[in-house]
């Protein structure tokens, strides 16, 4: 059924697969789009109670792909993409199910908004997690200022944008960005046997809390959405950001001028 993305329901529980292995699970515009349709129609799916997100291979997600963004034969569409992205990001925060991202490897990006959307994380000590949009000239999309400022505030938040900050599993935690830390290797059995515990727990109550919680900031979700993909549509056109695509498929330090 998609081309990047395996979905696959037993019982009570979905597990959904970023599937692009070799490229670290880097979100071109046909993952983000499968990505925007299958989040949709998880929210029409009441039978499934618990939904399990990881990545296949090496990594959770490196985030866009930036490989994409440079290929002048299939030019990326900045505001085609900004709207699946937003459709993600909305879709995951309204699901009537748990969510729970297990994290192995990379998080960075547009893969860590993702992670950050989800109820629960899990990570590895070792996993690498970053809000890395800086690094290229560009601001957090997917919700990740929303979903960044709701785990630790805005003055935090703003720090970890600013800095692109690498974080292991264990400092994520420390943050208060990451539930639970699995040791290397254990990060799926972690977040497998969490999600057993909670199908034995009275989850239709804990789904209606979360629905109940989330409901009043969706407005606020939806506005911050519109802000990033307005804001993202333009940095793409920066000189920054040209410098910093530039530097980072060159292997080199970024010159930036804030232009």
């Amino acid at each position: 059924m998609y081309n990047t993305l395996r979905l696959e329901k037993e019982g009570r529980v979905a597990t959904l697969t970023l599937n692009r292995p070799e490229a670290m699970n880097s979100m071109n515009e046909i993952m983000m789009q499968e990505l925007a349709v299958c989040l949709e129609s998880l929210k029409e799916d009441t039978a499934i109670q618990v939904l399990l997100l990881k990545g296949e291979g090496r990594a959770f997600s490196a985030g866009g792909d930036i490989k994409a963004m440079l290929d002048t034969e299939n030019p990326f569409n900045i505001e085609e993409a900004m709207e699946y992205v937003s459709r993600i990001a909305l879709a995951l925060y309204t699901l009537p199910q748990i969510t729970i991202a297990s994290v192995h490897g990379a998080a960075a990006g547009l893969g860590f908004s993702m992670v950050l959307g989800c109820d629960i994380v899990i990570a590895e000590e070792n996993s690498k997690l970053a809000m890395n949009f800086i690094g290229i000239g560009l601001v957090p999309d997917g919700g990740g200022h929303f979903f960044l400022k709701e785990r630790v505030g805005v003055p935090k938040a703003k720090q970890l944008i600013w800095s692109g900050q690498l974080l292991k599993g264990i400092e994520a935690k420390e943050l208060g960005l990451v539930d639970e830390v699995a040791s290397d290797g254990l990060g799926w059995a972690t977040a497998t046997s969490y999600a057993q515990k909670l199908l034995q727990s009275p989850i239709a109550a804990m789904i209606a809390s979360k629905q109940i919680l989330h409901a009043s900031k969706i407005e606020e979700l939806q506005s911050i959405l519109e802000q990033e993909a307005i804001t993202q549509t333009a940095m793409r056109k920066t000189a920054d950001h040209i410098e910093g695509i530039s530097a980072f498929v060159a292997k080199r330090k970024p010159a930036f001028t804030g232009q």
